[in-house]
């Protein structure tokens, strides 16, 4: 591209072959017409025909910049990569599931021109899902706890659609499935987050990489991790005396 983007759509995938090419055409639909920016797509080490898909599609895109892991990260390591990877100074990232709407994205960022300054992320917050009753209610429990132990003042952080600075989340501490915990990590560095009402939609194509299991196994000790980098958090302003 030969204008520097305004916004980076990061998505990360893996063994999502079929949700590729509608969900990168539905992202060119949503910002065209808007404004400057760039498309990383982060495959994280896919067995299917995701990569290649993506190649095809770099050809005729060419907003498109495509990042292959050589091993199998997970997703919050892929969006940190495609986050670093980026050119563009705000980043929204979606599920490459296809559940996440782009045609949210623009909602998102006329929310980021009307507040102030210190809110550095939006968090999409999926009033309506369309997962099965025992996601929604795992989900929902597991939501309640973070909040109880957390305080985030959000009511999804599950999300994928998220739109937020790129030197802000840089500069947050990284571990595996940071992703689900940017609105108390981001409260923890000093900034404000907003939660946005989007649409959610059902998969049409392709199988989920999580469990309700697996979800709940991991998020207990990351919860309990996240809520000690909070405790032991500590800030003050900062200033530079003049000669």
């Amino acid at each position: 591209m030969s204008q520097h983007p305004q916004l980076s759509v990061v998505v990360p995938v893996h063994n999502e072959e079929d949700n590729v090419a509608p969900l990168i055409e539905e992202i060119c639909a949503a910002l065209r017409p808007r404004l400057a920016f760039e498309i990383v797509y982060v495959d994280d080490a896919s067995r299917d025909a995701t990569l290649a898909r993506l190649r095809e599609i770099q050809a005729r895109v060419p907003e498109l910049r495509v990042i292959r892991h050589l091993t199998n990260a997970g997703q919050s390591t892929a969006v940190r990569n495609g986050v670093k990877a980026a050119r563009a100074p705000w980043i929204a990232t979606l599920d490459g599931d296809g559940q996440n709407d782009p045609a949210d994205i623009p909602a998102l960022l006329a929310r980021r021109d009307a507040s102030p300054p210190e809110v550095k992320l939006f968090a999409g917050w999926r009033v309506n899902r369309q997962d099965s009753g025992s996601k929604r209610w795992a989900s929902k429990f597991a939501n309640a706890i973070r909040a109880r132990l957390l305080r985030d003042a959000t009511p999804d952080t599950g999300c994928g659609i998220k739109l937020f600075e790129r030197e802000a989340f840089l500069d947050l501490p990284y571990f595996d499935h940071m992703h689900r915990y940017l609105p108390a990590l981001m409260q923890r560095a000093g900034w404000q987050t907003v939660s946005v009402p989007v649409n959610h939609r059902q998969r049409t194509a392709g199988v989920s990489k999580y469990t309700n299991l697996g979800r709940a196994v991991v998020g207990i000790r990351d919860l309990m991790g996240v809520a000690w980098l909070i405790a032991r958090s500590r800030r003050t302003a900062v200033e530079e005396l003049a000669r």
